[in-house]
């Protein structure tokens, strides 16, 4: 059997993961999947945070907080696509003993965060 060639009788989804390769030390599957729920967790907050900013009022000034809340939702959608993207590549990188994929997300990530918290220090203090 090739290393290509899925082994029998395994049902595991998604095949574009599970049908390539072979098994990596389940240690390195159990990290990548406390990466996975790490980015699942940031995406809850920032969705979090999007109703909160979205909730605070800020008078004549809702127009920032509805574009800050809009681009807070965006990001944590973001992340939670990349919780998905980075583990089924990282997964698959693994079980084939290539080079770990890298990411941009994480620079999305914290420039948003930055640029709101920027904004609403702002406004905090001259609103």
């Amino acid at each position: 059997m090739s290393a290509d060639e899925p082994v029998a009788g395994d049902r595991r989804w998604p095949r574009s993961v599970y049908g390539h390769g072979d098994e990596p030390d389940p240690r390195f599957s159990l990290a990548n999947e406390r990466t996975f729920l790490a980015w699942i967790r940031t995406s809850l907050g920032l969705l979090a945070g999007s109703l909160a900013v979205h909730l605070v009022d800020l008078g004549r000034y809702e127009g920032v907080a509805r574009a800050g809340a809009a681009l807070l939702a965006v990001t944590g959608l973001l992340c939670a696509a990349q919780a998905w993207r980075g583990w089924a590549r990282t997964e698959r990188a693994l079980r084939e003993r290539r080079p770990l994929p890298s990411s941009r997300t994480g620079i999305v990530v914290v420039t948003v965060v930055v640029l709101i918290a920027a904004a609403l220090a702002v406004l905090s203090v001259w609103g």
